[in-house]
């Protein structure tokens, strides 16, 4: 077993005096970023179902169109990224202000033998990036069959 000490350390050289949230955030800020690096490194939250003839994977990736993604199959890997960018100005008389915006992802499955790559389709709504894997025609399940004795 290992313990990890945790030392809330806010700079005011008082610990506990103010949150950690605070502090991570403020610490942040202070050291230039902007967008704290816990939020920055994120990837989205999925779900994979398996049917008899296909499986599901759902993407939660809100904020997306669809010319955003990219999605590829090589060598049984399954690739599916994302890559987004905005600019937004705003001018007035005494000041222009520039807001660049970006976030991108990149997830990676290994596909099971049993998936045709060639048919894997993809639609992206309300948020959701939702991709149908059909499985081979020799790997879905048969019913069983019953053979009389003769």
């Amino acid at each position: 077993m290992t313990l990890v000490k945790f030392k809330n350390n806010n700079g005011f050289g008082r610990e506990g005096y103010v949150p950690s949230i605070f502090t991570d955030f403020f610490n942040d800020y202070l050291t230039g970023d902007i967008i704290p690096r816990s939020l920055s490194n994120t990837v989205p939250a999925f779900n994979i179902h398996e049917t008899e003839n296909d499986f599901s994977v759902e993407l939660a990736v809100p904020g997306m169109q669809k010319a955003d993604f990219n999605i590829e199959v090589e060598n049984g890997v399954l690739t599916i990224s994302a890559e987004k960018k905005s600019e937004k100005k705003e001018e007035d008389v005494k000041f222009t202000r520039k807001e660049f915006s970006y976030s991108s992802f990149k997830r990676t499955f290994t596909l099971p033998d049993s998936v045709n790559p060639d048919k894997i389709a993809a639609t992206y709504e309300n948020g959701v990036l939702a991709l149908v894997l059909p499985k081979k025609e020799e790997s879905k399940v048969k019913p069983v069959k019953a053979i009389k004795v003769s």
